[in-house]
């Protein structure tokens, strides 16, 4: 339906105006009835939807109506998979649809900077190219229904310690190329309804009054058209965070910061335009959910079960099958061990928590998967609510091990160790699994150990077992989801989208988190994840993008469309991929780009493609990929634009940031040449390397060598190397110094005006 929104804001009064920009409840934006202006709701829901019950808690967190859960971020960027990711969207969407839901809050996007953030669980990835596609095929998928989203949480919130009033410092090249890139694309091609800010600082500013993110880069650089709601209590100060862009105040603030909107705009601290444009946006976003709202939407509960497992099966990731243990074979006895095959651990706790339609029962799923014929047995083995340890209990799990032709062992961390509001101190499992590992292990070495757990874990214990699945948080389905791959129903297809470290102090932020006070610094720059494993040469426990399957599969015919182009062209890359094993199976071909000579620190490679692709036996597919200026570009704090440095550039597919099985190259010719200002001061090597003024400075050497009296005599071994060495790193008024009288200040001034001159034409012409 067609409104004139500007005539709508016209009819207001400054009061409810300034009423609009903050919440009615915990959960409604406000209406006002007199011009039929409807209150509609928002609600958590990164993977699942958690609208409150009437009648629920003032705080938002308990009681909310039964939804679907799908498993968490964590899992769902591990499968890889961008269409999969946009049916679970369509289903939060249908669900949001069916309980009156305007805004969807989520997804969320934020880098994982280090494994103890107690919210990594609910973000997608420690790279910002994967963590974007996973966010922007989330939210078409749930906006294709008609309901909105609120990318979150904008920017770097990277820790919960102190997570409301903690100053996140990072340079600005990091800021761009890693913790705003991982929202900029899916601003761009997904454009979310609303963006929601964090509650830290970024170098200095409160993020909800951050005019430079939530202005400049948000919506002036990145053409973001929704509305900017705070996070729950994230407002600092009212009147700043309006006038740097942030609409919504969530959740209601019972009028004190809408009185000092009034207060500014009659004093004069507050342009009413300004206010004007927020309610605009506001009442854009309102009316649109309105006329995209379904009447007597319902959604089958039955169908998003069984969506949610697929989801999971897919999401888990095989990381160790020695002997081929796995699959299973249904003619062997099987011990299931540990308390969460009983109670599963399926999401994270805090603000996303769900509550489920339903949760499968794994041990009565492995049975039927297993079938009857095959003995089931199950023991606990350790207590759920507390790491003590019970001999008891292991005893009992030893026998039901050692009577059993293979054991499979459930173990983790339990909900107190992660969650949103605290980080965690270590990388290890509660005692009370390890020893029961330990213990199992000693009487069965048939030993399959299956991890529920939201970031990664040390494995002193590795070794120890035969099989191994990362399951992480695996939604209600995950009982399912986990009989159909350990018994082969499902190949296994997921891979891990963050590095596990072998010890936590491998991890690149370790001195540096979570800072001090309340401020923390990103020391280590762009080397995040395995951009700094790879980099530093770090062995991990497993690397990004590792992941084991039950078929095989090679590469062949690695082919660029052109070996020489310009950076603002295309290039496509192609790939074949063949199963050469004999069972079905899906493989996650991933395209890495390295720029072997760079006058810039760059990481080895970075990820810019992935396709995930279904293969029968003996199938052979060709996998395209297309890389544009991005992917071979870096942020250029002085342009303060992403710039490609000429040069090669070299093209590795493989199957994780470790295995690249083939690489070629191509040359990628910059139309943007840094401007090099020269001074007095500028290196010799500098112009020599610069093509416009090179072509100067040899013209002068042809008329006179300035470093005639510095030249070796013939037969001196290394010493003309050593001399052009020595000259490239000698600064413009070294020359005045060693020509021996030949070149004088006044000419050297000469020549920086005639290399300046040189440079500002170049400009022009431009």
């Amino acid at each position: 339906m067609a409104r004139d929104i500007k005539s709508i804001v016209d009819s207001l009064t400054l009061e409810e105006k300034a009423s609009l920009c903050s919440g009615l409840d915990f959960w409604h934006l406000k209406g006002i009835e007199r011009l039929e202006i409807p209150s509609v709701m928002v609600t958590d829901g990164p993977h699942g939807l958690r609208k409150q019950a009437e009648g629920a808690d003032h705080l938002g967190i308990y009681n909310s109506v039964p939804a679907t859960c799908f498993p968490s971020a964590v899992g769902l960027a591990s499968t890889w998979d961008k269409e999969l990711i946009k049916k679970v969207g369509e289903a939060l969407g249908e669900e949001a649809q069916a309980e009156d839901v305007a805004v969807l809050l989520g997804p969320g996007a934020n880098i994982k900077r280090s494994p103890l953030c107690g919210r990594n669980f609910e973000y997608f990835s420690e790279d910002p190219y994967l963590s974007s596609e996973m966010a922007t095929n989330h939210i078409n998928g749930v906006q294709s229904k008609g309901v909105g989203t609120s990318l979150k949480h904008f920017a770097a919130n990277n820790q919960e310690h102190r997570r409301m009033s903690v100053d996140a410092v990072i340079d600005e090249r990091t800021l761009r190329e890693i913790y705003l890139a991982s929202f900029e694309q899916a601003v761009k091609k997904a454009q979310p309804w609303t963006v929601m800010c964090s509650y830290n600082k970024v170098n200095g500013e409160y993020a909800s009054e951050n005019s430079r993110l939530l202005t400049e880069i948000l919506r002036d650089e990145w053409g973001f058209e929704g509305f900017v709601v705070s996070d729950w209590g994230a407002v600092n100060e009212r009147v700043d965070g309006l006038k740097a862009g942030l609409e919504l105040e969530m959740p209601a603030n019972n009028g004190i910061g809408d009185k000092k909107i009034v207060e500014a705009i009659r004093n004069g601290g507050l342009e009413e335009e300004t206010l004007n444009i927020a309610v605009e946006r506001l009442l854009t976003i309102i009316y649109r959910a309105v006329d995209n709202k379904k009447e007597h939407a319902f959604y089958d509960k039955k169908e998003h079960h069984k969506l949610a497992r697929e989801v999971a099966s897919e999401s888990m990731v095989l990381l160790r099958n020695d002997e081929s243990i796995l699959p299973l074979k249904k003619e062997d006895s099987v011990a299931i061990i540990g308390a969460f095959a009983k109670q599963p651990r399926i999401q994270g706790g805090g603000s996303s928590h769900i509550n489920p339609t339903e949760v499968d029962d794994v041990v009565a799923q492995i049975q039927l998967v297993a079938g009857n014929g095959t003995e089931v047995k199950y023991a606990p083995g350790y207590y759920l609510d507390k790491d003590d340890i019970d001999e008891q209990l292991i005893e009992e799990a030893k026998m039901a091990a050692q009577d059993a032709a293979v054991a499979v062992l459930f173990v983790g961390l339990p909900d107190r160790y992660e969650s949103e509001g605290y980080d965690r101190e270590h990388l290890h499992m509660p005692e009370n699994h390890q020893l029961l590992l330990e213990a199992i292990a000693e009487v069965q070495p048939n030993l399959v150990v299956v991890l529920s757990n939201g970031a990664p874990i040390e494995m002193p214990w590795l070794s120890k077992t035969k099989g191994l699945v990362e399951a992480y948080l695996g939604g209600q389905a995950f009982g399912g989801a986990i009989a159909d791959v350990l018994y082969g129903v499902k190949n296994p297809s997921g891979r891990l989208a963050e590095t596990f470290p072998v010890k936590l102090s491998d991890n690149p932020s370790y001195l540096n988190f979570p800072g001090e006070g309340d401020v923390v610094e990103y020391k280590e720059g762009i080397f995040v994840g395995y951009r700094y494993y790879d980099t530093k040469q770090i062995e991990p426990l497993f690397p990004f993008g590792f992941g084991l399957s039950y078929t095989s599969f090679e590469y062949s015919n690695l082919a660029i469309s052109d070996k020489k182009v310009k950076d603002t062209a295309e290039v496509r890359v192609e790939v074949n991929v063949k199963n050469t094993g004999t069972i079905a199976g899906k493989e996650v071909v991933q395209l890495y780009v390295k720029d072997p000579e760079s006058t810039v620190i760059r990481p080895e490679k970075e990820l810019k493609g992935f396709e995930k692709v279904y293969l029968q036996p003996g199938e052979e597919q060709t996998v395209v990929f297309t890389l544009d200026k991005r992917a071979f570009a870096y942020y250029n704090v002085q342009l303060k634009d992403w710039h490609v440095e000429s040069g090669d550039f070299e093209i590795g597919i493989g199957k994780s940031a470790k295995d690249l099985v083939l690489k070629d190259s191509l040359y990628v010719e910059s139309t943007n040449t840094l401007p090099l200002f020269v001074h007095r001061n500028t290196l010799v090597g500098d112009i020599m390397r610069d093509p416009i003024l090179s072509k100067i400075a040899n013209s002068l050497m042809e008329q006179f060598n300035p470093f005639a009296n510095m030249q070796g005599s013939e037969g001196e071994g290394d010493a003309p190397e050593m001399m052009k060495a020595m000259m490239n790193n000698m600064p413009l008024r070294a020359i005045v110094n060693f020509s021996g009288g030949q070149f004088s200040e006044e000419m050297l001034e000469g020549l920086i005006a005639q290399f300046n001159d040189a440079v500002h034409q170049s400009i022009k012409q431009i």
